[in-house]
């Protein structure tokens, strides 16, 4: 597939800072031109960008409600009520209720968890969820990464005495759902300095001013932030300003001293002993984490999360692990269906957008069967089935494109929607899928930039390999963690030329493994290019070529650097 190469160039005035502070810190330019162009002009700022402190996060209490939300938790632990954490069946959902269920179960017992069944309540708050609460004698319900659209339901709680905190991070509708505290920092009176947390991140926030309140030293929190980390990562959020000081922790969190469940995650995913990196949660912990949602129910992924004893955690996460394997199957075969439609599809070429219905399609692996398609046609996606005798389905996007908006346009045809910038859920009735369709492509068709319709690789930085010193590669590890914001910097480097030993690798022969030179230095640098063993033959006649890359360090010889070749160019 060919890719279109986007450098990205910097201003007079920014060249002049960028020198400035790499002079300051004593970091390569090319260094000090990413800080630039991620906001960073200054060494206090670039000090706290590479060490965030956990002192820096924002004082809870900035967040429109928080006052109360603490305030009614505090007398319901006092009135002795029972309380529910109630959460969604993703990751960010389960990592929520797991977190603020361990976290206020340390100082009071009476306290239960409900993550909804996909496939007989769907998203949200539901009215089964909400008769179990009042069966069960609930008075409070403390509602993560969900609730913020759920209007009707929460009015039918208050009907029957229960009262709701919402800890969400959706965008909101202009009608709130009638709760007693919402912590939401996309409210339109929003009053907290940053709106990016990822749900589990909202939890965190409640549960450090419930904690304050208390007199509960901060230290109590550092535990959780393992489940921070990991809804961050999974939940695709910027990691930049509060989120990289909370995935920054959460990832030494992770590596040095996980939770039980996260442990046997961990050993699961054949990461025991390695450095646990955001790519790993994103590739690995999250989607065994979510399949447990998408097969059977989220509530077993919670389960395991809370777990205190390794030998029942590491078989609840071996079953986990089976899930994943029925996942990836379901993934597989229901990708190959959809490729076949959008193949037959007429004027795919003009069109901007892809919507595919199939009744018989598997709800839980819907929201991946999207994502694939926007990868694979590089137009925002939505992919719906049947459930009873309404279509529901995920919708995703292409970098830049907010799919929420153009979900919200077709609002009038929809029983249900929500969801963010790159993910979107919905629901309608089967007889408005054709007229969805229509409606989604003319908003996406008149709204996408083209530049959002095509494979586009964003050039950081065009480089040398005698740039690409141990020091240069030292202070390039201290931008991780890496993730939307602040992505892993992609190099681009001219004419380079096979050693002479580069090889096809993999049980397809479909990767390359590449010894490469160029002409400005005697450096000899290896590299590995994933799926593009087509450019081989041309390496191998010893004519240049252009690369753009990651730098990695090699996973085989610890301390030596790797390329990960993103593309080729013949020159």
């Amino acid at each position: 597939m060919a890719h279109k190469w986007n450098y990205q160039p910097i201003t007079p005035e920014q060249e002049e800072i960028s020198q400035r502070l790499a002079k300051e810190l004593g970091i390569s330019p090319i260094l000090g031109k990413l800080l630039v162009e991620r906001g960073i002009t200054n060494p206090q700022e670039a000090k706290k960008f590479f060490r965030p402190q956990l002192p820096d996060l924002h004082d809870p209490f900035l967040m429109k409600d928080m006052d109360i939300a603490v305030e009614r938790l505090n007398k319901a632990m006092g009135k002795k009520e029972r309380i529910m954490v109630y959460g969604d069946y993703d990751v960010d959902g389960t990592t929520s209720v797991s977190l603020v269920y361990k976290f206020i179960q340390q100082f009071y017992s009476n306290i239960d968890y409900y993550i909804p069944d996909r496939y007989n309540e769907g998203y949200g708050v539901s009215r089964k969820g909400v008769d179990y609460a009042f069966e069960t004698g609930v008075k409070l319900i403390i509602v993560l990464d969900c609730g913020i659209k759920a209007v009707t339901e929460i009015t039918y709680a208050k009907e029957k005495g229960i009262d709701f905190i919402i800890c969400d991070h959706h965008v909101p509708d202009e009608i709130l759902p009638p709760a007693t505290a919402i912590l939401n920092a996309k409210r339109i009176d929003n009053t907290y300095p940053y709106e990016h947390l990822a749900g589990c991140g909202v939890g965190f926030k409640f549960m450090q001013a419930f904690a304050m309140s208390n007199g509960i030293d901060f230290h109590n929190l550092i535990p959780l932030l393992d489940l921070v980390a990991v809804s961050i990562a999974s939940d695709i959020v910027p990691i930049m300003g509060e989120n990289r000081i909370l995935a920054y922790h959460g990832l030494k969190q992770l590596n040095s001293n996980p939770s039980v469940g996260m442990k046997a995650i961990i050993d699961v995913c054949g990461l025991k002993d390695k450095e646990i990196t955001v790519s790993d949660i994103v590739f690995k912990i999250g989607p065994r984490i979510n399949a447990s949602g998408r097969i059977q129910n989220g509530k077993e992924a919670v389960d395991l999360l809370i777990e205190k004893d390794l030998s029942i955690a590491l078989e609840k996460a071996s079953q986990i692990n089976q899930y994943n394997e029925t996942r990836k199957d379901l993934d597989k075969s229901m990708t190959e269906e959809a490729n076949q439609i959008v193949g037959n599809l007429e004027g795919l070429s003009e069109r901007r957008s892809i919507v595919l219905y199939n009744e018989d399609w598997h709800k839980g692996v819907i929201g991946i069967v999207a994502s694939r398609l926007t990868e694979v046609y590089y137009r925002p996606a939505v992919v719906l089935t049947r459930t009873d005798n309404m279509a529901t389905g995920s919708a995703r996007s292409v970098s830049g494109f907010d799919v929420y908006k153009a979900v919200e346009y077709c609002r009038d045809l929809l029983e249900n929607f929500g969801g963010h910038t790159y993910a979107a859920g919905l629901s309608m009735k089967v007889e408005n899928v054709p007229e969805f369709i229509k409606r989604f492509e003319e908003y996406v068709s008149q709204n996408i930039l083209p530049e959002q319709t095509s494979s586009v690789i964003k050039i950081d930085a065009e480089i040398d390999f005698k740039d690409i010193s141990p020091k240069f590669f030292s202070d390039l590890k201290k931008f991780n963690p890496f993730g939307p914001e602040n992505t892993k910097p992609i190099f681009c480097t001219h004419n380079v030329y096979d050693y002479g030993t580069s090889k096809v690798v993999g049980r397809d022969q479909e990767h390359i493994k590449l010894e490469l030179v160029d002409n400005k230095s005697n450096n000899v640098m290896n590299g590995i290019a994933f799926g593009q063993s087509s450019h081989v033959r041309f390496i191998k006649t010893r004519r240049s070529f252009d690369i753009c890359y990651t730098v990695e360090e090699n996973t085989h010889k610890r301390g030596e650097v790797q390329l990960q070749i993103e593309d080729i160019k013949p020159d």
